[in-house]
């Protein structure tokens, strides 16, 4: 079963929540999604409204659409060979997948990957890389790129003094923050996570999670997780997807709390999944 925000809105009984919905602004508007692997369907008719400015949850089980739905958001899946996809993704009143213009796409909308992908290089080319592919040359522009970005990641105090130093030395959390700033050092409007703490200690976990609450005043957030205790911290929205199909999708409170849908609730409390 689909559900779109609509239900989720007349379901709850409180006024105000449909005043404030009213009011919220759709960054992301996805309709009747599916996608395909071959001959093999991977994403069944998905839709949903992703409001700017808002952490957004994908839970489910392993191999239930979650991260395959986020690299759609980018056209990641773009990427392999034989997928199929139709439907209806807009971002900011553009149909993604009317447009030819990926490198464009893939700068509006940054990713952060499960583990740590930092390139050979030092910490500032890192950062650097992305705007210098954009044609950005001058060292004082690329100086405040990276200072800004690394302070927008909260990691600028623990490195400023080793820039110059390899990227790869960093500790898992400190990597992945760096990750986090050379996302944000091409300016994108919304940030992808899959999975981005499944590698980490809870220490680290705990300053990334800081992060992302901080991210969202400037950011549109969608973040795959298998850790329940971590979307109902940080997340505004969850969809909870199963066997390709979003079963349930609503406030995060709502979800964990009152759950319509009995599959839900079974997941969230562990009795399968």
């Amino acid at each position: 079963m689909t559900i779109t925000m609509e239900k989720p809105i007349m379901r709850a009984s409180s006024f105000a929540f449909v005043k404030e919905a009213a009011a919220e602004k759709e960054k992301i508007k996805v309709s009747n999604l599916n996608l395909y692997y071959g001959e093999k369907q991977a994403l069944y008719n998905v839709s949903l409204d992703i409001q700017q400015k808002e952490v957004t949850a994908l839970i489910g089980p392993s191999g239930c659409g979650k991260s395959t739905f986020l690299r759609t958001l980018n056209r990641m899946n773009d990427l392999i060979d034989g997928v199929k996809i139709n439907g209806d993704i807009v971002i900011d009143d553009e149909n993604i997948y009317r447009s030819n213009d990926v490198i464009k796409l893939r700068t509006k909308v940054g990713m952060v990957f499960q583990k740590p992908n930092l390139f050979p290089m030092s910490i500032y080319d890192n950062v650097a890389y992305g705007p210098r592919m954009q044609g950005i040359k001058n060292k004082k522009v690329l100086n405040q790129i990276v200072e800004d970005s690394l302070r927008g990641a909260a990691i600028w105090d623990e490195v400023k003094d080793r820039l110059k130093s390899s990227a790869l030395g960093l500790s898992g959390g400190q990597q992945q923050r760096v990750c986090i700033a050379r996302a944000i050092a091409m300016k994108p409007d919304v940030i992808l996570m899959d999975e981005p703490t499944s590698a980490l200690d809870p220490i680290s976990t705990l300053k990334v999670e800081e992060l992302i609450a901080q991210l969202k005043e400037n950011y549109t957030i969608v973040i795959v997780t298998h850790n329940m205790q971590q979307a109902a911290r940080i997340s505004d929205k969850t969809a909870f997807f199963l066997n390709g199909e979003i079963v349930e999708y609503d406030k995060t409170d709502v979800i964990f709390s009152n759950p319509t849908d009995k599959r839900t609730e079974d997941y969230i409390s562990g009795r399968f999944g």
